[in-house]
């Protein structure tokens, strides 16, 4: 998973590792902070019906077709009213891969963060093949199909 460069991705950046663990904190803070507003926003705005005031998908308001990510929001709104198999259908691909690699990639970088390193992902080129041959393949499935 690197580029070339043969550091560790969570070594330490040559800063004080307090400044490392106060930064991690402030930034997991924020985040924690807009993503549960977010979430109390989208708890009571139903993405299944129209009129509701949700970011569309840019990709699909060009083109009309389905993105990757198209049925993000309805699949978070539906995760968190305990629909999992409604989820699974507004976009399963996001539920099975995305969420998990997410969620693995967030929480190395906390637990980087507050040992006073700083995590830096590199994905290779035969990683960036296979992520963009997923999105590829579940795009046009997604569109060919239904």
């Amino acid at each position: 998973m690197s580029t070339g460069d043969s550091r560790d991705p969570a070594e330490p950046a040559g800063t004080d590792g307090t400044a490392v663990r106060t930064r991690t904190l402030r930034r997991a803070a924020v985040t924690l902070g807009a993503g549960a507003a977010a979430a109390v926003y989208l708890w009571h705005t139903d993405p299944h019906q129209p009129g509701q005031l949700l970011i569309p998908c840019p990709f699909k308001w060009l083109t009309g077709l389905l993105c990757p990510l198209c049925g993000g929001t309805r699949m978070a709104y539906d995760l968190m009213h305990g629909e999992v198999v409604t989820a699974f259908h507004d976009n399963a691909v996001l539920l099975t891969l995305g969420g998990p690699v997410v969620a693995y990639a967030v929480g190395r970088r906390l637990v980087a963060g507050l040992r006073g390193r700083v995590y830096r992902p590199r994905l290779s080129g035969r990683g960036n093949a296979v992520v963009l041959g997923i999105a590829g393949v579940w795009m046009l499935a997604r569109n060919l199909v239904g």
